[in-house]
């Protein structure tokens, strides 16, 4: 346990709340410093795999998770321009199942999660400084306010403080692929699908959200031109409804409902060479930045908080060993994760007509003999349990 260990977490999102509450429930004296003037999350749509739902579960909020989410209950690829179905692969009815969350509504989840379990939430606490000394890590805000604490713990996402304290400065570059995300009224009787519409250098990505009264969409499209990589930049929707107007009915149906959206480029940044440090640790993005296209970024930070409160309360006495112990346990996999991302964009923008349909083809054929060696040749991404390997 972590009794009385004070402990101060950087940036109240998914992986910082997640850990906040894990670390307070086996004892420790959290406060989660973040900077924004109060936690909110603009409008988004997230997956949440089994990996990622059996850490809810085992954090007591697998009750909220199922009453503020839709269970998925199949992944279909389809054609861009008539909405052919290429593959449609039934998700398990059983286990931990897979989730469409609004970002915002596991944001709540978790940040109740915290409070009830006796976090301190501080609020418009921007970072300026970071100390961590043999004795004690300290954090200073911009308005000059310190935190001493005997751990700190960057789940501060891409532009995180810690990160570079451990590291330097990273390198990220820009993938040529730019995204889209909007969520608009949902169709009447939705189904219940992450569907992918894969075209010549894009493909769309939609399903339903809040009771299927709301649809997400994520559009990606691949173009020389840069853009800022921040989620919060809107831009134009006729920008978006130009890019998709040779895409399926469906799928103009969609966009013909979108009212604001948001516009970002995709870039590529490195895992973190170093995850720990004696008094400081990276979890979520702040460690392991991933492109959109496994849907894992919010699991690989559940699975982070979990992993590394675990190995700590093992632990208590010899936090270094701890945390060496968790940057062992997770770098690999996470690394994999991310590569697998990074690759998997390729397969939904084949830009060759004779190459996409024999792609497309195959795909099929597999999906309709084998349905269960296709799901599953990322079990090595779904199957994991964290709470079961580290407990």
């Amino acid at each position: 346990m972590l009794i009385g260990q004070k402990i101060t977490v950087l940036g109240a999102g998914i992986a910082g709340l997640a850990a906040a509450r894990a670390l307070a429930l086996r004892g420790a004296r959290v406060t989660v410093l973040e900077q924004a003037e109060e936690i909110r999350e603009v409008g988004a749509g997230l997956q949440i795999s089994p990996n990622g739902a059996v850490v809810l579960e085992a954090l007591g909020l697998g009750e909220a998770l199922r009453a503020r989410t839709i269970r998925g209950q199949a992944v279909a690829l389809r054609d861009y321009r008539r909405g052919r179905v290429v593959s449609h692969l039934s998700l398990p009815t059983d286990g931990a199942g897979y989730h469409f969350a609004h970002r915002a509504d596991l944001i709540d989840i978790l940040a109740q999660g915290a409070r009830e379990a006796g976090v301190k939430i501080r609020l418009l606490q921007k970072v300026s400084e970071i100390d961590l000394t043999e004795t004690c890590a300290r954090v200073t805000t911009a308005q000059g306010a310190e935190f001493g604490a005997s751990l700190v713990i960057g789940a501060d996402g891409l532009h995180s403080r810690l990160r570079p304290v451990l590291n330097g400065a990273a390198e990220p570059f820009f993938t040529g692929q730019v995204a889209w995300r909007a969520t608009v009224p949902a169709p009447a009787d939705m189904p219940r699908v992450a569907t992918v519409y894969m075209g010549p250098g894009r493909h769309l990505v939609c399903y339903p959200l809040r009771g299927g009264t709301m649809a997400n969409i994520v559009a990606v499209q691949e173009q020389a031109e840069w853009r800022a990589e921040s989620w919060t930049q809107e831009d134009d929707p006729a920008n978006l409804r130009a890019a998709f107007s040779q895409f399926a009915p469906a799928v103009q149906d969609l966009l013909a409902r979108v009212e604001t959206v948001n516009q970002w480029g995709l870039f590529r940044h490195p895992v973190a060479p170093h995850w720990v440090a004696d008094r400081a640790a990276l979890i979520g993005d702040a460690a392991h930045p991933t492109l959109p296209f496994m849907a894992q970024g919010a699991n690989m930070a559940l699975e982070d908080a979990w992993t590394l409160t675990s190995l700590l309360a093992q632990n208590p006495e010899d936090p270094a060993t701890a945390l060496r112990a968790y940057q062992a346990a997770r770098k690999d996999r996470c690394t994999r994760i991310v590569d697998a991302a990074s690759k998997n964009a390729r397969n939904y923008h084949l830009t060759s007509a004779p190459v996409r349909m024999a792609a497309h083809t195959v795909l099929g054929l597999a999906s309709r003999i084998a349905p269960k060696q296709v799901l599953g040749r990322f079990d090595w991404i779904y199957a994991k349990d964290v709470t079961r390997d580290f407990p």
